[in-house]
This record gives C-alpha cells, sequence and structure tokens, in this order.
C-alpha cells in the first residue's frame, strides 16, 4: 500500500499550524488524487522537518491543512553541488531527480565549451526536483540553479570547496574511490560532470590545474553523462559522504 501523499510548502510548519494550499496544490490534491475533507497529507518546507497534516478545507482553487504534529525530522544532506551540462529533456530531468534523491545540496547546470544546450527552463527543473523530493521520501529540497558558463563558475572558486573532476578521457587518472582514498570526509565539495561531447583541452588544462581538483575515472566504460552523475555520486556518497 502507497504511503501517504506528501507536499513541500513554503510556509512554517508546527502544531495547529494552518497552511493554505496553491492552486496548482488543490488541483493535484482533490481533482487529480481525490482526496478530501479530513485526508492526512504529509508536509516539508526544507526547514522544519516532516509533518502530518489534515484537510480542513477543500476547492477546486484552493484549499486549507492543519498541522497535527512532526514524523521526521529535517535530513540536510552533505554540502555537494552537482555540475553537468545539459542534455535532452528528459535526461536532465533524470539527473535532477537523481541528484535530489542521492543527497545534492545544489545542483548547478553549467555551459561548457562543447555544451549543446544553451538554455534550461530554471523554474521547471526547479518544480522537477520538488516532485522528486516528495516522491522519495526526502525533507530537503535543493536548489536547481540557473545555467552559467563553467569558465565563470571556475573563475570565482571557493578555495574551501574540493571538486571531483570526472573525465572518461583522463586514460592515466585513478579509478573510482581510489583517487579519493587519501582525502578526508567532511567540508564543502562538488562534482562536475562533462557534456555529451566530453571537455575542451582548455578546460581539461584548467581544472587539472586547479589546487582543489581531484581527477576521478569512472570506470573502463565511456558513460551517458546522466549515468555518470549517477555514478559519480555513488562513489563520492560511498566515500566522503553520509553513505559511508
Amino acid at each position: 500500500m502507497a504511503g501517504p501523499l506528501r507536499l513541500f510548502v513554503e510556509h512554517p510548519l508546527g502544531e495547529a499550524q494552518p497552511v493554505p494550499l496553491t492552486r496548482e496544490q488543490a488541483h493535484y490534491l482533490f481533482g487529480v488524487m481525490r482526496q478530501g475533507v479530513g485526508a492526512e497529507v504529509r508536509l516539508f518546507n526544507s526547514r522544519d522537518g516532516e509533518w502530518r497534516a489534515r484537510v480542513t478545507e477543500a476547492g477546486k482553487r484552493g484549499g486549507l491543512l492543519t498541522v497535527e504534529d512532526r514524523t521526521a525530522p529535517l535530513r540536510v544532506p552533505p554540502d555537494l553541488w552537482l555540475l553537468f551540462a545539459p542534455i535532452k529533456k528528459a535526461r536532465t530531468d533524470f539527473i535532477v531527480e537523481k541528484a535530489v534523491e542521492m543527497g545534492a545540496a545544489r545542483i548547478m547546470p553549467v555551459q561548457t565549451d562543447f555544451t549543446n544546450s544553451e538554455r534550461i527552463r530554471q523554474d521547471r527543473l526547479q518544480a522537477h526536483a520538488v516532485e522528486a523530493a516528495e516522491q522519495c521520501g526526502g525533507t530537503f529540497v535543493p536548489e536547481v540553479c540557473e545555467l552559467q558558463k563553467l569558465s565563470t563558475l571556475l573563475a570565482g572558486w571557493p578555495a574551501d570547496r574540493q571538486l571531483m573532476f570526472c573525465d572518461e578521457a583522463e586514460a592515466d587518472g585513478e579509478a573510482g574511490s581510489s583517487a579519493l582514498g587519501g582525502v578526508l570526509a567532511g567540508g564543502p565539495w562538488a562534482i562536475l560532470i562533462g557534456p555529451e561531447g566530453g571537455f575542451s583541452e582548455a578546460e581539461r588544462a584548467r581544472l587539472r590545474d586547479m589546487a582543489q581538483s581531484h581527477v576521478v575515472q569512472l570506470g573502463p566504460r565511456i558513460l551517458r553523462a546522466d549515468t555518470a552523475a549517477v555514478a559519480a555520486l555513488t562513489l563520492w556518497q560511498l566515500r566522503l559522504g553520509d553513505w559511508a
């Protein structure tokens, strides 16, 4: 049997707190899911954990929930950014969804020298991140940033943030967790996944020269960008994240 419905809301959550529904949320609960007054809904807002609430008003254009009690604490992911070059729509959606499920704290599309897509719908991808958190039981929704040039991002790169640079062309790089074997867990990190056409030589040179950069191979086979994102997140979480 499926668990209770979950919704991300912007409102503070606490005992007896009333929470109004947006038109879209009301349509989903009452039109799509056929819920009514008295139905249980779990709410979260990336700040207060997960709370049980009941529908107290139901309408076609809105509704009201009343919060009862907390059902789970806030679970904040590690301070990990996922940087990736946008690809085809469905596969970009997949990357965002899996980044939410696997514990990225910020999702950052970047435009590289060989990026095929030069624009994204940030609002749509953010909504997709919300939906992924609702479905996977998360209590935190990572920010999906606007598309920015990789060169601009690297120019202002924080001195204390380590970078796991996943480069399929780095033939002499160490594979998987071996490349991170001497690195201590903790502190800010980022993972960089390249575009379908790989990185340019200028980008590789710049990334190799960064003191914070750790070049990692993701095994002996070339992976699609969406597969590489999942593989990289898994390796990092197992070695340095909250799966360790």
